[in-house]
């Protein structure tokens, strides 16, 4: 069924329709939420509060395309996640991590899959996961970073740049050596 009238019928009350959505959505939206937080049951916990409110506040939103509703899913997601994190108090700046200046090869990255990526990213202090997707996945600015998680511009470059340092230094202790011998 095409998106549109599954919207028309969600708004109008459809369960069916809703599932549809729900069913369409759900998985990258589960990933997005999976970004966030570190356990599987609160990204679930997560989808189900998103969903509830994207369900709840669908009868205000003017459906212009698949990729419009896709980017208002997501930003709902995202917002549930930083919500969770602050209500939740750990979504703490962390002051200093101990990792010096290393060097990164420039195609480091580029042999490993997303899911080796992903793991890396989850393995991050809060703070820094929370700041490192909103500016590099997201694409958020560091103004728009600062005002969404209450910290000063600073911080959130601080953080960023902390976040940068430790994936380095995470990919010399575990994955260097796997880069190098993949790409022989």
């Amino acid at each position: 069924m095409e998106i549109a009238n599954l919207i028309n019928e969600a708004r109008a009350g459809s369960a069916a329709a809703q599932k549809c959505l729900f069913d369409r959505f759900a998985d990258p939206m589960m990933a997005v939420c999976c970004r966030y937080v570190k356990t599987r049951a609160d990204a679930e916990e997560l989808l189900l509060d998103g969903f509830y409110k994207f369900f709840n506040h669908l009868p205000s939103f003017n459906y212009i395309g698949e990729a419009a509703l896709y980017g208002w899913i997501k930003k709902i997601m995202i917002r549930e996640c930083l919500m969770h994190l602050r209500k939740r108090n750990v979504f703490s700046i962390l002051s200093e991590v101990e990792a010096g200046e290393i060097p990164l090869e420039t195609d480091m990255l580029a042999d490993l899959s997303a899911e080796e990526i992903f793991i890396l990213i989850v393995q991050l202090p809060v703070g820094y996961r929370t700041v490192f997707n909103l500016y590099v996945i997201e694409g958020m600015d560091h103004k728009e970073i600062a005002a969404a998680l209450g910290i000063a511009e600073g911080t959130s470059k601080s953080q960023l740049s902390k976040a940068k340092l430790l994936l380095q230094k995470m990919l010399l202790q575990k994955g260097i050596h796997y880069v190098k011998r993949k790409s022989r």
